[in-house]
């Protein structure tokens, strides 16, 4: 893709979701690949670029945000992998979900410990 955003994106991407990332980005190639490049450009070649804001952060934030959507399931289980990929532990991750229950409700809550339970048993944690 050659933009610089696109360059910085791909790192990001890569640094946060190992390849599991890519593999999305790639899945996108027969439907919109505009959309992948979205993703990459924008979502993690700006947003997740910037500073002020550490990896761990941001996935903590964005597993808040996914389990208060309470549809976002398989998106959901990847940034549960994702910021353990990046060192966010495990009891981490449960009390941001826990939160959402103030926010969110109770069915996003149990829909995303449901997540992150799937991704920790498939992770050995």
């Amino acid at each position: 893709m050659g933009t610089a955003e696109y360059e910085r994106g791909s790192k990001r991407l890569a640094a946060v979701t190992g390849s599991a990332g890519q593999k999305v980005v790639d899945g996108l190639r027969n439907i919109s690949p505009d959309f992948g490049r979205y993703i990459v450009e924008f979502a993690y070649g700006e947003i997740h670029s910037r500073p002020g804001l550490t990896m761990q952060q941001r996935q903590l934030i964005t597993i808040a945000a996914l389990t208060a959507l309470g549809n976002a399931q398989p998106q959901l289980k990847i940034h549960i992998a994702a910021a353990i990929h990046t060192g966010v532990k495990r009891d981490e991750i449960i009390e941001a979900i826990i939160q959402m229950a103030v926010y969110a409700g109770f069915p996003a809550t149990l829909n995303g410990l449901s997540a992150a339970q799937e991704v920790f048993t498939a992770s050995g944690l």
